[in-house]
Parts: C-alpha cells; structure tokens; sequence
C-alpha cells in the first residue's frame, strides 16, 4: 500500500532506523496470522484444540507457558471461523495475540475488583473474566449504546456472570466513581485510538486517518489514565494499550 505522506513521515519519526521502517512497510503486506483465544470459562484448551482437530482444522499452540492461544493454519471458507458451532456456543474468542498482551500484563484474579474503561467489543473483557474465573466484580464501561449491545452479546455468549456494564464517558465515569469512593485494584485502559496497528486486518482504517483525529484522540487518551489513576487502589495496578 503506498503511504500518505503525513502518515510515512510520522511513522519515520516513530521508527527512525531505516530498517526497522522497511521492516514495518513489508510487515503491512503479511497476511495476518488467524489466531482465537480458548474461553476456559466453557472449555479446556486440550478439549478446545480436539474438537477444531476433528473439524480437519489444523492448530498450533505457539506458546507453551499459554495453551489458551491458538493459531489456525488450515485455509478456512470466509466467515468459518465466526460461525463454527464451537465460536457460537462461546468456546472460543476471535482474538489476534497482540490483543491479548494487555489482560496477560494485567494479570486480573479472582476475587479483585477490575474496570474495563473501553470495553467493547469484549475480546479483554472476556479474556478478564476468565482469569478471574467470574469471580470478583468487573465494571465494563462502553459509552455506546450500539457498541454495549455488541459487548452484551459477547460476554452472554462466553459465559460471564461477574460483570456490570455502565454506559459512561470514560473520564466522567472515573469521577463519578471517585466522588462515591469506589476503587479498583486492577484497571484496563484500552484506548479508543486512530488504529494504526490495524492496517492489515482493516484497510479502510488507513483510507480514514488524518492528523487531526490523532490529535484529538490523544487528548481524550490522556484525560483517561489522569482520571483512572485517581480510582486505583493503592499498589493497585493499571494498563494503558492502544
């Protein structure tokens, strides 16, 4: 794809060695890896892993510390793996690994109490509430209604129990909950942003960008870890990703 040039000279900026921006030019022409999450809430990664093998899919388990991420290498039809039974019953959340890496950096457990401050579509907010086994409480917040019902729909799929959804301004639900004393010992921050880290899976993002939705977006950023950090418990924990 050939850059805008604002875009390349801000990607310059970021990756100022020469190689590192040829490898990222040749990283965007990849075809991206088809990963899922097993959802231990419903079902064992080796039980998982049995069921999609019986299905002729071919599976691969890069990480030996973590069975739960899975990478499917058969070529499957369009749409297959979002309307396989085992997807539908909740078995399985379409999820790429990079997406994964902040609830693994939070390590929320059961029993705490979490915030999930950006949460819809629910691909973190489901992988929170297997760690914590739906035990505890998690407050996920999403300030549309349209996306809620997308949140809804996912979280109800894959078995959670433990959670509250609150519709809310990110930074505005922080304050509220300050001046009510709740806090939290564990907080995602899952930014909305201007999605360069999605140009593979999602072209029109980049069709889309300009500079002036990056600048506001890193306001709104900001106002969300200023906020969030004034709910979180003492040695509490929180994780900011974009």
């Amino acid at each position: 794809m050939e850059l805008k040039s604002l875009f390349a000279e801000r990607m310059k900026l970021l990756l100022p060695d020469e190689k590192d921006f040829q490898s990222y030019l040749e990283i965007l022409q990849k075809k991206q890896l088809k990963s899922i999450r097993c959802n231990t809430l419903k079902i064992s990664p080796e039980k998982l892993r049995e069921r999609l093998e019986e299905k002729g899919w071919k599976i691969r388990q890069p990480f030996q510390t973590n069975p739960k991420i899975m990478v499917i290498e058969s070529n499957l039809e369009p749409g297959e793996l979002g309307r396989s039974l085992e997807h539908l019953l909740g078995y399985y959340y379409v999820q790429e690994i990079a997406s994964m890496l902040p609830v693994l950096a939070l390590e929320p457990k059961p029993g705490q109490i979490v915030l999930d401050l950006a949460a819809s579509p629910g691909s973190k907010t489901t992988q929170i509430v297997a760690k914590m086994r739906n035990r505890g409480t998690l407050v996920a917040n999403e300030i549309s209604l349209g996306r809620i019902k997308i949140l809804a729909s996912n979280t109800e799929r894959c078995g959670v129990t433990n959670m509250v959804i609150t519709k809310k301004e990110g930074a505005a639900l922080c304050m509220k909950l300050k001046s009510l004393g709740f806090t939290f010992d564990k907080i995602l921050i899952d930014a909305p942003c201007s999605g360069e880290g999605t140009l593979r899976s999602t072209p029109l993002t980049y069709k889309m960008w300009n500079i002036n939705t990056v600048k506001r977006l890193s306001k709104i950023q900001k106002n969300l870890i200023a906020n969030a950090l004034e709910i979180l418990k003492p040695e509490g924990e929180l994780v900011y990703s974009t």
